[in-house]
């Protein structure tokens, strides 16, 4: 197991670094998911929430980490008023023990604790847990964690104060913009994105939500600290995830955000993170993508990439080009901070704008 400090970039430091906001520029109506208990019993225009941020904490056999999580809820020095929400999916260790026993610690410092859960024989899934301490949760803003993480004491403070300057957000601080216990929004935001899904074990119900939030109209902020010592280990819920069912949902979704709008495109990397991302599209995609582009002498020499595993005949070939004679817009599938900073050189050579001329994807 390895705890680390989150911050910006997908680096994992052991130190402090820059942390993100997602954010919707614009002011949107919102709409009740259906279904909801109550319609969510809210009415998104009200003045009257029972508490400034509510901490929503899903938990699963987490003993092993529940004293130093709750330890930090404790220990935020947040002035207004909160709530912690936990609900117990299934668990068979002590966590509810160690839970009850931080109740008078928590709410003896002004913290509400509401505690709720099932005792089927199996977990129903972050996103169901997820789900139901929302809708018992009474806060303007929602302030998620997960139990075998610890938050730093100015965490929940800056979230809030960022969260009233950027209204509508959903404030995350990691590299990978979709690590879910760094993530604080307002509670209209949410409920204007929806409802986590709910189809448990191997679902990444966080990233199905991010990308539900940029359909949205999601943007992006920083808040330059580091607000969470994640920790990495065997036993988190992430490993239930196949690295493949996630590699397939951003592929999706870059069809459908971005080649949906290009009738042409290069991709970036010649190697093996690009071919893989070729096979991964759809055939109305591949027929869009007119080259590769690489600073590899040997791949350009080459010529030209064969799709071998297609069905058609003559089989695709695709030309391999050095990427000054290449044509934007890119996809490009080459890490950053790998190269000594020849990569970055080479694509601010080009003085292209991301957004427009290129994305990133790798």
């Amino acid at each position: 197991m390895s705890a680390i400090c989150v911050s910006g970039r997908g680096k994992r430091t052991e130190s402090g670094g820059e942390d993100f906001v997602v954010c919707n520029p614009t002011k949107q109506s919102c709409v009740s998911p259906s279904g909801s208990s109550d319609q969510r019993r809210l009415d998104y225009e009200r003045e009257d929430y029972l508490n400034d941020v509510s901490i929503i904490l899903p938990v699963y056999n987490a003993a092993r980490w529940l004293d130093e999580c709750l330890q930090s809820v404790l220990e935020q020095d947040f002035q207004g008023s909160m709530e912690l929400l936990v609900f117990n999916d299934a668990s068979k260790d002590d966590s509810m023990n160690i839970i009850r026993k931080w109740r008078t610690k928590l709410e003896d410092r002004s913290i509400h604790v509401v505690i709720d859960g099932h005792e089927s024989s199996h977990p129903k899934g972050v996103g169901f847990a997820k789900n139901r301490a929302v809708e018992q949760s009474s806060g303007r803003f929602l302030c998620f964690l997960d139990a075998d993480d610890a938050m730093m004491p100015q965490r929940v403070r800056l979230q809030y104060e960022a969260a009233l300057v950027h209204t509508n957000c959903v404030f995350t601080s990691h590299g990978p913009t979709v690590i879910m216990p760094t993530w604080f929004c307002s509670r209209e935001w949410l409920d204007h994105i929806g409802t986590f899904d709910e189809g448990g074990k191997g679902v990444p119900e966080d990233l199905l939500f991010f990308y539900e939030n940029l359909r949205k109209g999601g943007g992006m902020f920083r808040v330059d600290h580091c607000l969470l010592l994640y920790r990495y280990h065997s036993e988190a819920a992430t490993h239930a995830v196949l690295e493949e069912t996630i590699w397939k949902n951003r592929v999706r979704f870059l069809e459908e955000r971005v080649l949906s709008l290009w009738p042409s495109f290069t991709i970036w990397n010649a190697g093996k993170q690009g071919r893989k991302l070729y096979r991964s599209l759809s055939s109305k995609n591949q027929k869009k993508v007119v080259s590769f582009c690489d600073v590899d002498r040997s791949k350009i020499t080459k010529g030209f990439y064969t799709y071998q595993e297609s069905k058609d005949k003559p089989k695709p070939k695709i030309p391999i080009y050095h990427f000054t004679e290449a044509k934007p817009p890119f996809i490009i599938c080459v890490k950053l901070d790998l190269t000594g900073g020849g990569f970055e050189e080479n694509l601010s050579s080009l003085k292209l704008k991301e957004g427009v001329d290129y994305y990133h994807f790798s």
